[in-house]
């Protein structure tokens, strides 16, 4: 698992924000194409589950953005 995790963050390190950007696509069609499936009583449910999720990863990710525009990377 270690190897794993050392192998991502050297992706990360050799990739542009082109990249992410297409992984983020990528992470989001395969995201829609599972909604489809879910079953209609599961929606509502699933909905409020996203919704959480991503304001629980967008905040602490638009604080970095912030934090780096305002300060310069620390």
């Amino acid at each position: 698992m270690k190897r794993l995790l050392n192998l991502g963050n050297e992706y990360i390190k050799e990739s542009d924000w082109k990249d992410l950007a297409l992984i983020k696509l990528c992470l989001c069609s395969m995201g829609i194409i599972i909604g489809m499936h879910i079953a209609p009583k599961y929606k509502k449910r699933a909905a409020a589950m996203s919704m959480v999720i991503f304001a629980a990863t967008y905040i602490p990710l638009m604080a970095k953005f912030f934090k780096i525009a305002m300060h310069g990377r620390k």
